[in-house]
């Protein structure tokens, strides 16, 4: 019984790390996604870039689907971050007006 309990701490531990990656990579994401919500509108570009492009997101989902992840969960998870994403360009952008 204590290797089965020293074996469920490792696999908590291990969750516990990789949970610790997925929200700093997340966090290095956000703040990525925040510099060029920033970008942006500073560039000359007319008419300015949309925060949301259709075409860009659904180019992610062909890589999502080659991953040994479900890829409907996967399809959630990516489109859950990209309006996260687009209500922070959003927001960036409001506060410039």
């Amino acid at each position: 019984m204590a290797s089965t309990d020293k074996e469920l701490l490792r696999l908590r531990d291990s969750i516990d790390n990789i949970d610790a990656a997925l929200i700093h990579l997340l966090a290095e994401r956000f703040k990525c996604t925040q510099t060029v919500g920033r970008y942006r509108p500073s560039t000359i570009c007319r008419p300015p870039i949309p925060s949301a492009r259709p075409s860009r997101s659904r180019g992610c989902g062909r890589s999502r689907r080659s991953r040994k992840l479900d890829p409907d969960f996967a399809e959630k998870f990516l489109n859950f971050i990209i309006k996260e994403v687009i209500h922070h360009h959003e927001a960036i952008r409001r506060a410039r007006k």
